[in-house]
């Protein structure tokens, strides 16, 4: 498959700007109808759809979460994003902060797979 590196990297853009302005629409039309989003190796569990993947972080924001994109990296068709959560996390005091990395697969200028990484060197490894 050929990729184009200057298109990824308008992906790239644009889902940093949707990240970092909470713009959850914008985010929204970054992803294929059919995206899956979950734990690394579990095709299963998590979301199987665009809207499947949009509520789930709709409800995080309700319950006080809030995530600051804090690294974006291209390789291929992959991008690296690095996120900063704070706030309403489960099991950690309100002033809490966890450092999460989402690998992003796009297919045709839409992000097709969501992999969630608590570690960023899974995260770069899972780009190779």
């Amino acid at each position: 498959m050929t990729h184009d590196p200057a298109a990824i990297d308008r992906v790239a853009e644009q889902i940093r700007v949707a990240l970092q302005s909470a713009d959850l629409d914008a985010y929204q039309e970054l992803l294929d109808p059919d995206v899956s989003w979950g734990p690394p190796d579990d095709q299963v569990s998590g979301c199987h759809n665009r809207s499947e993947v949009v509520a789930w972080y709709r409800r995080g924001r309700a319950s006080g979460v809030r995530a600051d994109e804090v690294e974006t990296l291209v390789v291929r068709d992959k991008i690296l994003v690095g996120l900063k959560l704070r706030g309403g996390l489960q099991g950690t005091d309100s002033g809490s902060e966890q450092n999460r990395w989402q690998v992003l697969t796009v297919v045709d200028g839409r992000v097709k797979d969501i992999r969630g990484f608590e570690d960023r060197d899974d995260a770069v490894d899972r780009m190779k």
